[in-house]
């Protein structure tokens, strides 16, 4: 199974370096997996979108659309772009701790 490691702490992770194990994630992880997306600081903006991925997850079981973490956080999808490079889906959900979303390349 393929690792990821950050700060001395080595996670399990799938093919495309998603966590696969949500349950341990936290802001630590989150921290630490912004580190593979090159993202030095995780701001107030950052955490804005993570933590209402984290949520709708809980609630929902899967990501939400692009479409909906846009109007429910505020941001358009280029802010989304410029806060997570590589997307909402790849690095935003990544940070999230949550599977890869479906439809994700």
């Amino acid at each position: 199974m393929p690792t990821f490691e950050a700060n001395g702490t080595v996670y399990e992770v799938d093919e495309d370096g998603f966590l696969e194990n949500p349950e341990i994630w936290n802001e630590a992880v989150a921290k630490d997996f912004a580190q593979s997306e090159d993202i030095t600081d995780l701001t107030p903006d950052h955490w804005k979108v993570i933590n209402y991925l984290r949520n709708y997850y809980l609630g929902f079981g899967i990501a939400p659309m692009v479409r909906k973490v846009c109007k429910e956080t505020g941001f358009k999808l280029n802010e989304i772009y410029g806060l997570f490079p590589s997307g909402p889906a790849k690095g935003a959900c990544k940070l999230a701790g949550l599977p890869k979303p479906t439809g994700c390349v």
